[in-house]
């Protein structure tokens, strides 16, 4: 976390997503997942590496999604491999495998990793936003807020939808602005279908 201090150039998006729609027991993590892995093929931008040193960025042809795990250790950022390619249910089994070996300290380093972009679900405890911390080589980390309740407008009229808050946090050095709102975007229409 020090050299991401130290080097990287964070800027961070916040939004967020009506998510009302989805049947009440949806896997929200699996949810999330799967939208920042169609994200990351309508704008691949933010899947990738940055080398400080040599000013490149090297994108990557398959998600190997980085998932925030907190432990009595200490966090922790298993890497789900190839998340893209996956279905639902592997995508759930793969999530609990590593949070059990978090949990039991059985993951080999190699499983923690090469993460090419992450996510941090820090809404399961508290807060609605954040600036999570892209810790390089990777240039984008996604933040997820608390579920909540919020009173929207639909035809003029108010209604009480679930929605949650979204913190997209990136190297603004290895990734325009425009590339950052689109990746978001793309995740947002993932996450409303």
């Amino acid at each position: 976390m020090a050299e991401s201090h130290a080097a990287v150039v964070p800027v961070t998006l916040f939004d967020d997503v009506d998510i009302d729609h989805w049947q009440d027991k949806e896997d929200i993590t699996v949810r999330l997942i799967q939208a920042i892995a169609a994200a990351c093929e309508v704008e691949p931008a933010l899947n990738a590496w940055f080398d400080g040193a040599t000013l490149s960025r090297q994108l990557h042809d398959t998600v190997d999604l980085g998932l925030a795990v907190d432990s009595e250790e200490g966090l922790f950022v298993p890497v789900i491999r190839d998340v893209a390619r996956m279905e639902k249910e592997a995508v759930r089994t793969r999530i609990n495998e590593l949070r059990e070996g978090v949990k039991d300290r059985s993951l080999p380093n190699s499983e923690l990793q090469g993460a090419t972009i992450t996510l941090s679900n820090f809404g399961v405890f508290a807060g609605k936003y954040a600036t999570p911390v892209v810790v390089p080589p990777m240039v984008c980390i996604i933040g997820v807020g608390r579920l909540r309740d919020e009173i929207v407008s639909i035809s003029g009229k108010p209604e009480s939808h679930r929605v949650l808050p979204l913190s997209l946090s990136f190297d603004h050095r290895a990734a325009t602005g425009g590339e950052a709102t689109r990746f978001l975007h793309a995740m947002i229409q993932q996450l409303q279908k």
